[in-house]
């Protein structure tokens, strides 16, 4: 198929040897928060900044974990957002008393004083816990914002210019000069009843967003990033996919979400041979987003248990990953 061939040339093309360093570790088999190096400062807040002139990253890449599948990506002096959310308001989820009309309140004190510039902001899907920041982000630093159809009609409830939004559905491969993002079509993870929380799409430009229930899925997304000369990078936001849309794109590094219930028929088999089994292996989403982001992470016992399980399912089936269990704000580089 076309657009196999397309992805194995350009991953062949930018193929690099893909090591995991933080701080002073470089190549070290990671797999656990007590080995990630100790967090590095947040930036400080600034007015946004200019993109810089399209062309070679002019410096190094970084990758810093926000929680939940939230991820700041610094190629040089550029920067890409992926799923934001950082104001971790509390909903009851974490104390057995979810409350699906908690308001939707950014806390911007929290979004200033770690995202002092964007230029691109890539949104896996609509629920509060990846988008509720995002309108605030683009206003403020001047970012675009790439989504499903769902996301763009709820950047414009937010008041954002459609300038500002960018709707995409999957196979879109997006230049950016220092970078490349291919859209990958997805899915959303099932709960215990096989269906999801706030399910749904908004095909037309509803009211402004007031609870959380006002942010439904809207389909899912995931997207690859690749850098010239670096490594190809898979981001999930939610813990499904269809493996027909996954292959051949074979990342170097991927940040996997971690399986919420056992609904879905043997998840890290089938995800980690749909990708190649990537040198580097990151799990997302296991950590409590309803705290402050401090080290070290904090997770509820049974997503303890469920990371565990997932990383011993990674080390049966793909031996040679590396398992990398990330730290809040630590800057990786691969």
């Amino acid at each position: 198929m076309p657009n196999i061939d397309r992805r194995r040339f350009l991953r062949d093309a930018a193929a690099s040897t893909a090591l995991v360093s933080a701080g002073g570790l470089a190549g070290a088999a990671l797999t656990g928060p007590a080995h990630a190096a100790s967090p590095a400062a947040a930036p400080v807040a600034a007015a946004p900044v200019a993109a810089a002139p399209a062309g070679r990253r002019s410096g190094p890449v970084s990758f810093r974990w926000w929680g939940t599948s939230a991820w700041r990506i610094d190629v040089g002096d550029r920067t890409v957002l992926v799923d934001p959310f950082v104001s971790r308001i509390d909903t009851g989820l974490f104390k057995g008393a979810f409350n699906e009309a908690t308001k939707l309140e950014v806390r911007a004190d929290v979004v200033d004083s770690l995202v002092d510039r964007a230029e691109t902001v890539l949104v896996t899907h609509t629920h509060w816990d990846h988008y509720m920041d995002v309108p605030y982000i683009v206003e403020r630093t001047g970012a675009r914002a790439f989504g499903t159809l769902t996301a763009y009609h709820l950047g414009l409830a937010y008041g954002l210019p459609s300038g500002k939004l960018s709707p995409v559905r999957g196979e879109e491969m997006l230049d950016f000069g220092a970078y490349t993002v291919e859209v990958v079509s997805s899915l959303h993870s099932r709960n215990k009843s096989y269906s999801m929380a706030f399910p749904g799409v908004r095909v037309s430009q509803p009211a402004k967003p007031e609870t959380i229930a006002d942010l439904p899925e809207g389909d899912t997304l995931a997207y690859q990033l690749r850098v010239p000369g670096g490594p190809s990078v898979f981001f999930m936001g939610a813990s499904d996919f269809a493996e027909r849309n996954l292959t051949g794109l074979a990342p170097d590094v991927a940040m996997l979400a971690l399986p919420s219930t056992t609904v879905t028929a043997d998840y890290a088999e089938r995800l980690l041979d749909a990708l190649d089994r990537p040198k580097v292996v990151v799990p997302v989403h296991f950590d409590n987003f309803e705290t402050e982001l401090r080290n070290p992470v904090p997770m509820a016992p049974t997503d303890r248990e469920r990371l565990d399980a997932f990383v011993a399912a990674v080390r049966r089936v793909s031996p040679r990953s590396r398992v990398l269990v990330p730290e809040y704000h630590t800057a990786y580089h691969f």
